[in-house]
C-alpha cells in the first residue's frame, strides 16, 4: 500500500528469475468490475493456483489479501 496526495495506491512488484528476464507468473485478472461487482464472504474467497496465488479484496477494513481476510474472518469485494 502506498499513499500519495491523500490517495491510496496498491503497488505490485513482480519477481523475476535471475537467468531469465521474465516474471515467474504474471497472470493478473480483474474479477470484479464496474458492471459486475463480485462479493465473497470469508469462507468462499477463491484460492488461486492451489493457494500459491494471491487474491486482493476490498473490505470494510481496507484492502487486504485473501490470507489476511480469512484470518480476520471478513469478506469483501474481489
Amino acid at each position: 500500500k502506498h499513499r500519495e496526495n491523500n490517495k491510496d495506491f496498491l503497488v505490485l512488484t513482480l519477481r523475476h528469475r535471475r537467468n531469465r528476464k521474465r516474471a515467474h507468473r504474471n497472470i493478473l485478472k480483474r474479477i470484479s468490475r464496474p458492471g459486475l461487482r463480485i462479493y465473497s464472504n470469508s469462507q468462499r474467497i477463491p484460492r488461486i493456483s492451489g493457494g500459491i496465488g494471491v487474491v486482493i479484496l476490498s473490505t470494510s477494513r481496507g484492502i487486504m489479501t485473501d490470507r489476511e481476510a480469512r484470518l480476520e474472518r471478513i469478506g469483501g469485494e474481489i
